[in-house]
């Protein structure tokens, strides 16, 4: 798959005996569980029902930490998208700046909540309705802003109604938020559907306005919300349903392919179907390059533009001809030919398409056939062995079998995927921008070229693999009566396959990221490789 052309080619293979030799060296170590991939992820399902305690947790830490009311945190939090690392960052800036940034005022000793609270006869008047009230039918926020409970009233009705999930204090350029409690309590004596409708507010903004939690894409929707750990934008997560997406872009799981190439991909790939039938059923004009169709007659074809053609071998003709030949012309023997600079590009293009398309397809095709057929053949395989008590604890133990089911699924997705990455990364007029190259480095062969040669050699030996891997597993045969050291034998010959396609996968991650995604002009970035897929999002408890 690496061209000599592109730049130097790699010169790394992989030998199954030196592996073989390593699993050999001990049955109990091959099959413990490998160790865990760094920086474990923190995934957290949350539902309706439990949106209240995620909530609580952060609200609860930016009360503490600040010394601030439940409403003030709230605000504190939306306005840093509920990330608290943003908050530890901003608090560089001093705490009290940090509140003003956010809109938040802290309450304030002023005159009308002292008066209020030693003369509670006194009245005063509502600067909106311009009534006089006595201070228990007001209410002041911690701006200092006084006016009657019915204009409040009012105020909080209109701005829920209009969707807000904070409210601002009624005073002209006035930015404080109002108490939710304050909120709740006036619109429950008047409007009880609004002050439930305000709640809700509340706790949807904890996933609406949340930078780290977003909604599973199921559908239907599965009523689970995903939250992840800080920095972990650029993930892929399991929902409890099932479902793998990753969190940036909120597609199906598609690492090692950056987002945005993935995106391309899948805008594309509706014109797949289109191209095979144009290559299938259709050839080029040798004049103008535009696709002809030809729907009966002999083989000489004359194109809108006048040029003719040989309908076998698609060369330019003259228009004298018979049903069975055609004059001054014959194609009966191959020639090597070079079309050079009048080679039909637009055609050239849909072939390299469906070259990437073929292999994409093909990958995924046997991902699905592996995961129902093999994997059903394979789960009775490990119940038949585990339920064997006459033999060794050792030798019943079956979860190498679905270890090395599980690596063989997450690398037949991992090389299908490859080729969408390889087909806007490499050549032709899809490929990606890239860094100028130093004038001293373009006597020799590009970064780029020697990138991709390391890529496809990569990817050429995981493909041979991940085959063999298949073919083990579907050739393994563990039923009643099997000779132990047949289970061992096999055993080994799984565990080795599958470290190899797990090592394999990891450094094909590791070039793209390190190797060629660095050379792009735009940033790109893929999510870290996970042997066993996807990590699975834990359900919070209430």
């Amino acid at each position: 798959m690496a061209s000599d052309e592109e730049g130097e080619v790699c010169d790394y293979f992989y030998d199954d005996d030196d592996a073989e030799e390593d699993a050999a060296a001990g049955l109990e170590e091959d099959s413990s569980p490998p160790p865990p991939p760094p920086h474990g992820a923190d995934y957290w399902a949350i539902t309706q029902e439990t949106v209240f305690a995620a909530q609580k947790q952060d609200l609860s830490t930016v009360m503490n930490l600040l010394n601030i009311k439940k409403y003030q945190a709230r605000a504190l939090l939306i306005h840093h998208r509920w990330r608290i690392d943003g908050i530890y960052d901003s608090l560089d800036k001093g705490r009290e700046c940090m509140l003003r940034n956010a809109g938040i005022v802290l309450q304030e000793n002023n005159s009308m909540v002292a008066a209020g609270s030693t003369t509670p006869w006194r009245t005063v008047t509502c600067k909106v309705c311009f009534e006089e009230f006595s201070m228990a039918a007001v209410s002041t926020m911690d701006c200092g802003h006084c006016f009657c409970n019915d204009c409040w009233t009012g105020h909080f009705h209109a701005a829920v109604e209009s969707g807000k999930k904070q409210i601002r204090c009624m005073e002209v350029k006035c930015s404080a938020f109002c108490d939710e409690n304050l909120v709740l309590f006036l619109l429950g004596q008047k409007y009880p559907d609004m002050a439930k409708r305000f709640n809700r507010f509340l706790l949807e903004s904890y996933i609406e306005d949340n930078a780290s939690v977003k909604w599973c894409p199921s559908t239907p929707n599965c009523g689970h919300a995903i939250r992840v750990g800080t920095g972990e934008r650029y993930c892929e997560v399991e929902c409890p349903c099932g479902l793998s997406f990753c969190f940036n872009c909120m597609a199906h799981a598609h690492s090692p392919c950056p987002c945005p190439i993935w995106e391309k991909w899948n805008a594309k790939r509706s014109e797949g179907e289109n191209i095979k039938w144009i290559l299938a059923n259709t050839k080029s004009c040798p004049k103008c390059f535009k696709a002809i169709e030809k729907n009966g007659g002999c083989n000489l074809v004359r194109c809108k533009c006048g040029q003719c053609m040989c309908w076998l071998c698609g060369g330019g003709t003259g228009m004298d001809h018979t049903w069975t030949s055609i004059a001054g012309h014959s194609c009966n023997r191959y020639k090597e030919e070079s079309r050079g600079k009048t080679a039909d590009t637009s055609r050239e293009q849909m072939e390299r398409y469906k070259h990437y398309h073929d292999r994409f397809k093909i990958h995924g095709d046997s991902y699905s056939v592996e995961k129902q057929k093999l994997g059903a053949t394979i789960a009775e395989q490990v119940r038949l062995l585990e339920s064997d008590k006459d033999r060794p604890l050792a030798i019943r133990d079956g979860d190498w079998l679905t270890r090395a089911h599980r690596r063989l699924l997450v690398s037949r997705q991992v090389l299908s995927r490859s080729y969408v990455f390889a087909y806007y990364m490499f050549g032709g007029g899809c490929q990606l921008r890239t860094l100028p190259v130093p004038a001293a480095r373009r006597a020799g062969a590009s970064l780029l070229g020697v990138a991709r040669n390391l890529f496809e050699d990569q990817q050429e030996q995981l493909e041979q693999h991940v085959e063999h891997l298949s073919r083990s597993l579907a050739e393994a045969a563990v039923v009643a009566g099997t000779p132990e050291a047949e289970i061992v034998r096999q055993k080994q010959a799984a565990v080795t396959l599958a470290k190899t396609v797990e090592r394999l996968c990891g450094e094909m991650y590791k070039c793209i990221q390190d190797e060629l995604l660095t050379l792009l002009v735009e940033p790109m970035t893929i999510a870290a490789y996970r042997p066993d897929g996807p990590d699975r999002a834990r359900e919070l408890a209430a």
